[in-house]
């Protein structure tokens, strides 16, 4: 099989049609376009996700938090904890352990975020640092999201700009090759992206306005997770390219690797989905709390496009084409 998550149709088929137990007490469990696992605990509602950090080399810490939190803030819910779990192979040292770890306690405390447990092995199962993070989220029950709410003619919006975290992996990845035939001003700038790669603030202002569904966007760009939404919402989503942003150097280093921007993992960004009602009011918040946003299409009754070109499901992500 081809290197990434597993495709829609074959996690479908190996892995839900397999979970034959259903508690009434689960609000909302796996599925394709859900980010998080959401359990009634009486007035609150508990969040949670996890995923694992396998394409990226460096700042491996950081992106474990970040992507996990994500998730969580993705259903509305305010991020409180994670738990980590870190594989790593027999030629790992001390001190590179002691920089995830510092790296992954700088970004839980920029996030309020407890790091509460998890494990750490040394295993020659893997031939490289594998980071596994759980993060688990409280929220009103009562503010759960509901995709199955989404209505014809609902807006989609975009926070930020797409692919800059697949942008700010390759420039700290393979930044000598990149050298070759691109400035170094558009290298570091790429590399800066990292910054912005939390969804948190913006998950929290929509969550807490009251929108119909949000989408994290991970491994298969906006592309795939346009794809994953008009399956959790049960409806199609047109969306329309010259409304979709790039930054300078995504655009530079899509073009020198051949590789598309717009299927390449975009954590960072955020897909809001909601009435057209609150996407006025979406919008202005997003402004006040500096976030960018942009309305980029609209649900339709069915298929999945980009302008008038049909969207195919999610395949491995375009960052595996340059990352090893």
């Amino acid at each position: 099989m081809k290197i990434g998550k597993l495709p829609n149709e074959l996690l479908e088929n190996l892995v839900f049609k397999l979970l034959e137990n259903k508690r009434t007490d689960i609000i909302t469990r796996g599925a394709v376009g859900e980010d998080s696992a959401v359990i009634d605990f009486d007035k609150y509602a508990c969040v949670v996700s996890t995923d694992p950090i396998t394409g990226a080399s460096k700042n491996i810490g950081k992106l474990a938090i970040h992507i996990s939190a994500n998730d969580v803030a993705s259903n509305g819910a305010e991020p409180v904890g994670i738990l980590l779990t870190i594989l790593a192979p027999p030629n790992t040292t001390k001190q590179e352990i002691e920089t995830i770890m510092i790296d992954a306690s700088n970004t839980a405390k920029e996030l309020n975020i407890d790091i509460i447990g998890g494990h750490t092995e040394i295993t020659n199962a893997v031939n490289k640092i594998v980071i596994n993070s759980t993060a688990i989220g409280k929220q009103l029950k009562e503010k759960t999201l509901d995709s199955k709410k989404v209505e014809r003619g609902y807006k989609v919006i975009l926070t930020k700009k797409i692919a800059i975290e697949g942008t700010s992996i390759i420039a700290e990845d393979i930044e000598e090759r990149l050298k070759n035939n691109i400035e170094d001003n558009l290298i570091q700038e790429a590399k800066g992206l990292m910054k912005n790669i939390s969804v948190v603030k913006e998950g929290i202002i929509a969550g807490n306005i009251g929108v119909e569904y949000m989408h994290d966007i991970t491994e298969g760009g906006l592309l795939g997770a346009i794809y994953e939404a008009s399956q959790a919402i049960d409806k199609g989503i047109k969306i329309y390219k010259d409304k979709i942003k790039l930054e300078k150097s995504t655009e530079v280093i899509c073009n020198e690797l051949d590789i598309d921007p717009y299927r390449l993992i975009a954590s960072g960004s955020l897909i809001i989905i909601t009435d057209n009602e609150k996407v006025e009011i979406i919008l202005e918040k997003l402004k006040e709390a500096n976030i960018e946003s942009s309305i980029i299409g609209e649900v339709i009754d069915h298929g999945v496009f980009l302008d008038n070109e049909k969207i195919d499901p999610p395949e491995s992500d375009e960052l595996y084409k340059v990352i090893e």
